[in-house]
């Protein structure tokens, strides 16, 4: 599956229309093209997306579902043009999640979760990939659902919800899976667990993902392979050993990498402390 193409953009342009935003001068301010006559191919497979922010990563991964259209140019993903699908075809072909998700729906999670199982590709039937019977019961604990199955989702912690979402992703059983910082209220150890996870899904049932997230060191211990973007649009692909070089990460990010090792360790080691200080914090 991964030597096999899975997103196609040819001569893509994509900008943003204007907020309304003004310069110093009462100007509109008229945001730049995201992609200028951008042309590549990824292939399937399991990849991380890494680079800074307004990179361009969210963009890219918006366009390849299908969930924005280009203003030029035309997307395939798995040979088919994605932006000129109806809704039920592009969801089957392309599932995406991302953080802050909003919903507003008080079924309880256990319902929520059969009926994604029944209604997607899946049809409520497919085996579990490494242990047991059901692939819904595999998700709920893996993702450590147990004891959020009699919770409405507007009841659960961002974490929670990310985490319920991870579990919608693999029980639809799109072709692909588009992942926009999935992972950002998980625990550290619940985000490995999931990647591990994630990464065999992907690999045993044939299924593309691409997941965005800022844990360099969560990439190269996971990933297949990655996408990097720099602040210029330019991208490398390719495998973690071949892409995330010191002075590819340092020209992408514009730091030196023991600063950005040292962003991440700050960041677990301060949510360690919070969650110390306040032992009942839900994150």
């Amino acid at each position: 599956m991964s030597d096999t193409t899975c997103i196609e953009f040819s001569d893509v342009s994509f900008a943003y229309p204007p907020d309304g935003s003004k310069d110093e001068n009462g100007t509109v301010i008229i945001p730049p093209p995201v992609f200028d006559h951008f042309t590549g191919s990824i292939p399937a497979g399991f990849t991380s997306l890494i680079g800074p922010n307004g990179s361009g990563k969210s963009t890219f991964m918006m366009l390849a579902s299908g969930r924005i259209a280009p203003d030029a140019g035309k997307i395939l993903l798995f040979g088919q043009d994605i932006a000129a699908l109806d809704e039920q075809k592009k969801n089957l072909l392309a599932s995406v999640i991302y953080q802050n998700m909003e919903f507003e729906s008080d079924d309880k999670v256990s319902s929520l979760l059969a009926y994604v199982y029944s209604n997607g590709a899946l049809k409520g039937n497919a085996n579990a990939i490494n242990k047991g019977a059901s692939l819904l019961d595999e998700v709920i604990e893996v993702f450590e659902l147990e004891k959020l199955l009699d919770h409405g989702l507007r009841q659960l912690s961002k974490g929670e919800i990310q985490r319920v979402l991870l579990a919608f992703s693999m029980l639809y059983g799109s072709a692909s899976i588009f992942m926009d910082e999935p992972l950002f209220a998980m625990e550290w150890e619940q985000k490995k667990n999931a990647l591990a996870y994630i990464r065999d899904y992907a690999k045993k049932t044939k299924t593309a993902v691409f997941i965005s997230m800022h844990e360099l060191d969560l990439t190269r211990e996971y990933a297949e392979n990655v996408l990097l973007f720099y602040p210029n649009r330019d991208m490398d692909y390719g495998t973690p050993q071949e892409v995330m070089t010191d002075a590819a990460l340092e020209k992408a990010y514009g730091v030196p990498v023991a600063m950005l090792k040292k962003s991440e360790d700050m960041t677990r080691e301060t949510l360690n402390q919070i969650s110390e200080v306040i032992p009942n914090l839900r994150c």
